[in-house]
């Protein structure tokens, strides 16, 4: 990766792993005539009798529900509002009563669902069972867990009973690592330091490979009780989708100092360099005629710090940092922008087809947002902080001694200074190198290449240079180049006169 070799001596590793889940279940044969028709049969309901049925077993829900707080001796909080904060609502209760493992609380309220109710059809004027809007009540069950830390999961109390479990992560790997003893230090949801980045890798990478079709049925049992018959019924459950997925590559930098000096730098650039055919390129696509979609990138300010992001359609890759971190996101929720490789058709011949939501993608979203990540990163190592420049410029305004002589400092936003640092980094003594004849041409305009005087003075400006190390003699020539040192600096200064001439422009215009 490109940035880490341009900052090593910056950073202690680098750590890429899924961020926040969210994944649902869905019983499929409640979006299905023929499977609607056949829960109703199994279930001896008429089609004007479930309106009463469907109320009974969302009572049988609520009943169940309120049974587990009181077992468990655990909160059932009502939410009248959606302004207040869920989660933050969970880690008060955590804090006020604490839990090792296991249930935290309940959390109700009412939100707008999918339903499954009995309309009359204005085709045929019949009753039938129809998908449709309407508000109902949500359980949102917050857990301690033993492999996943803190998490939850939403159950909808009427049909079709869809459920989200909700798992970071970031939280998953904090617990593998407590496991094998593994110290790191944590920030919010991002790791600042790890002690072994190569095996904490090791175990993310892991993470693709897990089924979690068991762990996701096992809390589907445990808060819908209904769930049992409907199984009887289908003879199968819930299918698990990935809703949305994010991935995420961190930057550990040494201190949120060292990330600071470079960070206002990689704003600036990717918010104005960035254009439509790059963030396509991020994300693993060309530009096309037949493209069809939206490419936005936009700046938010937060308290934590500036964040960038780049929209392809519902896709999103976004930069911010955190603490010590830089972070770079990639957010999936339309996967069918991209290609898997798979069995397909009637033949079952394995090609590259548009990807879906099952959960047994998830290795592939991984490799897609990895790639994605990587290639946003490879693209910021482009940039040349200005901020740490600004510094060395302050030094060059000192004097300076190299061997027995001592040379004054530079005003490096004159305009003499200006003449001189455009003559040093034209592109053809900033390639090829450069001598005492080939700048004067650049300085001196009107004057005799062969006077004495214009001579001694551009050998007097190459020698301040050289001991302020802005440039240095290519051995066995007459011939200088540019430092990196001096590239840094110079260009800094004349960005920063443009940018001045430019506002002065401004003003008076």
């Amino acid at each position: 990766m490109l940035i880490i070799d341009k900052y090593k001596d910056k950073i202690n590793g680098v750590l890429s792993t899924f961020d926040r889940m969210i994944l649902k279940g869905h019983l499929r044969q409640f979006f299905s005539p023929s499977g609607k028709m056949h829960f109703l049969s199994q279930e001896n309901v008429l089609l004007k009798d479930f309106g009463d049925y469907a109320k009974n077993v969302t009572s049988q829900i609520k009943e169940y529900i309120e049974n587990m707080a009181q077992e468990r001796q655990r909160s059932l909080i009502y939410l009248t509002s959606p302004k207040v904060s869920k989660e933050e609502t969970a880690l008060d209760v955590l804090k006020r009563d604490p839990v090792e493992e296991g249930l935290i609380c309940i959390i109700s309220t009412v939100e707008l669902c999918k339903s499954v109710e009995v309309r009359k059809s204005k085709d045929t004027e019949k009753l039938e069972l129809q998908n449709g809007w309407r508000k109902c009540l949500y359980y949102y069950f917050y857990y301690l867990d033993r492999e996943f830390g803190f998490m939850h999961v939403r159950l909808q109390s009427w049909f079709p009973f869809e459920i989200q479990v909700y798992i970071n992560g970031r939280e998953y790997l904090s617990k593998q690592l407590d496991k094998q003893g593994i110290n790191y230090q944590r920030y919010d949801n991002s790791f600042t330091s790890i002690a072994d980045i190569p095996q904490a890798q090791e175990i993310a990478n892991a993470f693709t490979g897990r089924d979690l079709n068991n762990m996701l049925n096992h809390f589907a049992n445990e808060v819908n009780p209904f769930l049992k018959r409907l199984e009887e019924i289908f003879h199968c459950g819930y299918f698990w989708c990935l809703d949305q997925c994010e991935y995420a590559t961190d930057v550990m930098f040494k201190s949120r100092d060292e990330l600071q000096n470079i960070y206002p730098d990689i704003v600036k650039y990717a918010l104005l360099s960035f254009k439509c055919e790059d963030v396509m390129t991020f994300l693993g696509r060309k530009m096309h005629p037949a493209f069809s979609g939206e490419v936005v990138s936009d700046m938010k300010k937060r308290p934590q710090g500036i964040r960038i992001k780049h929209r392809m359609k519902n896709n999103s890759i976004k930069m911010y940092d955190k603490d010590s971190v830089l972070r770079v996101e990639m957010t999936i929720n339309t996967p069918r922008e991209f290609k898997i490789f798979k069995e397909s058709g009637a033949q079952k011949q394995k090609k590259w087809v548009p990807m879906g939501k099952s959960i047994a993608n998830l290795y592939r979203y991984a490799q897609v947002s990895e790639a994605a990540n990587k290639r946003y990163l490879d693209a910021l190592s482009l940039v040349e902080p200005k901020t740490e420049s600004i510094q060395e410029i302050e030094k060059i305004c000192h004097r300076v001694t190299s061997g027995k002589r001592t040379f004054s400092g530079m005003n490096p936003i004159s305009k003499e200074a200006e003449a001189i640092f455009l003559a040093v980094m034209d592109a053809g003594n900033h390639i090829n190198g450069f001598t005492n004849a080939s700048i004067r041409k650049f300085l001196f305009l009107d004057a005799t290449m062969e006077d004495k005087k214009i001579m001694n003075k551009t050998t007097r400006i190459i020698a301040k240079l050289r001991a302020h190390k802005l440039i240095a003699k290519i051995p066995h020539s007459f011939r200088y180049k540019v430092t990196v040192k001096g590239i840094r600096i110079m260009s800094a200064a004349l960005a920063v006169k443009n940018i001045k001439l430019a506002e002065i422009m401004k003003k008076v215009s």
